[in-house]
């Protein structure tokens, strides 16, 4: 009899220990992973939204672009919200994930910084350019420069392209590639940085003000709210979707970003 106790204690110890993203689809808590900036400010807005419709919000803030996707990957976490497509598609096919894509929320201009020059007329021959090194923003960073004739590229076309592509540079610029995390912190040393806007906007740069050169409101870049094709249909996460291009939070982007960050519904 003991030992039939002690093997029922243990299965519920066991059971109360699974994952939170593999748990029962009709528990009231979802969790989230999101950066900082803005996509967890996003988040807190949407928190007593969806506290009216019985959910409990689990924000999780991660400092990288890998962690937010493994962990969901690996159902610890429900969903995220940070990334782009070109970067997920990437993702899925490097890792051998499956993550999809449940709603567009909103876009953020990627730009390019300096702390040595005031306009890109300035930027020097030789010019060393830190840009990140994932494959979807470094070849966002690539397209930008080569929109605005720094350089000229294979395909000017294509969202996965790397410096290897490149067939015209006129400045011969010098490319850094970074974790993109630590692109603002360069700024003192390379001539110009090309920066996600949630790593600029946490580093107190004003991309509408401070960039040399921005993607303009056109931006194929936008971020989305992505899960797994296991629970996209969860009505938790169908009611953070909902939430997350409701007119309330559309209201709240345009007025705390004033056009850095812009609603993409």
């Amino acid at each position: 009899m003991k030992k039939l106790l002690a093997l029922l204690a243990a299965s519920l110890i066991m059971a109360g220990c699974s994952p939170s993203g593999s748990g029962d689809s009709n528990g009231q808590t979802l969790t989230v992973a999101a950066t900082a900036v803005p996509h967890a400010e996003i988040l807190k807005e949407v928190k007593p939204i969806l506290a009216k419709e019985g959910v409990t919000l689990d924000i999780k803030v991660f400092a990288d672009y890998v962690q937010p996707n493994t962990q969901v990957a690996e159902k610890n976490i429900d969903v995220n919200y940070f990334q782009t497509k070109p970067y997920l598609d990437a993702f899925n096919r490097e890792r051998g994930t499956h993550l999809v894509i449940i709603t567009g929320v909103h876009i953020e201009p990627f730009g390019a910084y300096s702390h040595k020059i005031k306009s890109i007329d300035q930027l020097p021959d030789g010019a060393t350019v830190a840009i990140p090194n994932d494959p979807s923003n470094n070849s966002r960073a690539l397209l930008l420069l080569a929109h605005h004739g720094l350089i000229t590229l294979k395909d000017p076309n294509n969202e996965l392209a790397t410096t290897k592509d490149i067939v015209a540079n006129p400045k011969n610029l010098k490319f850094k590639e970074l974790e993109a995390a630590m692109l603002p912190r360069t700024l003192d040393e390379v001539d110009l940085a090309m920066i996600n806007t949630n790593y600029a906007l946490a580093a107190g740069l004003n991309p509408t003000k401070d960039a040399l050169l921005i993607e303009d409101k056109d931006s194929p870049y936008v971020n989305y709210l992505v899960g797994r094709p296991d629970n996209q249909n969860d009505p938790r996460v169908q009611k953070l979707a909902k939430a997350l291009t409701s007119p309330e939070i559309k209201a709240f982007i345009e007025q705390k970003y004033h056009g850095a960050v812009l609603p993409a519904f």
